[in-house]
């Protein structure tokens, strides 16, 4: 059986609906106050449409993420070094933590509004949960880390790149990008054991 293509203008419209999404969590005070009513309507289209598209706001929002993200999971499940699934494992685990870091600084308000979903717990979010199982499974292959303990260290070097965390750092606090990327990369090398003796990453 072939498989049905979306109709024109349902592309079209999902198209407009990220983008507006896109521009009034960008430019929000609060990702909260952002609505599906200012989404539709800087869509300009019904917000039965989006709920039809969507579900609800938090299936928009998981939509939007998804889409965004896709660049960086292609990169991570097929591309090559250093997030592609060739890299050695000491090197893979920084280049992936910091590409959900400048993933995350670059979709601020997006990230923040995901996690603020309302959902039981962001760490069962899907998204959480494969880089969790991801990193988990690098950290294993690591020495200084072993089996015993990368299920938790995995959950400890992805609370450096929580979306609250970020925003805080680089909002509130206006912490220069390259200096956050620094930071993340230092305390990556601590706790895999390969920071060299003059404070650098080995």
């Amino acid at each position: 059986m072939t498989e049905r293509r979306p109709r024109k203008d349902a592309t079209r419209n999902r198209a407009a609906a990220f983008a507006a999404a896109d521009t009034l969590f960008a430019h929000c005070r609060s990702p909260e106050s952002v609505t599906m009513a200012d989404i539709a309507a800087a869509a300009g289209v019904g917000k039965a449409t989006l709920f039809r598209a969507f579900g609800d706001r938090t299936g928009l929002i998981r939509a939007l993420y998804e889409a965004r993200l896709e660049p960086v999971r292609n990169a991570v499940e097929e591309g090559p070094p250093p997030l592609g699934p060739a890299t050695p494992p000491l090197l893979r685990v920084p280049a992936l933590l910091d590409a959900v870091l400048c993933f995350k600084l670059d979709n601020r308000h997006l990230a923040l509004a995901l996690e603020q979903t309302g959902a039981a717990s962001p760490y069962q979010a899907e998204h959480y949960e494969r880089w969790h199982a991801l990193l988990r499974d690098l950290l294993e292959q690591i020495p200084s880390v072993g089996t015993g303990s990368a299920d938790f260290t995995a959950h400890v070097l992805l609370a450096a790149t929580r979306a609250d965390l970020v925003a805080h750092l680089a909002g509130d606090r206006a912490v220069p990008r390259e200096e956050l990327r620094e930071q993340l990369a230092d305390f990556t090398a601590t706790v895999l054991g390969t920071r060299r003796a003059g404070g650098t990453p080995g």
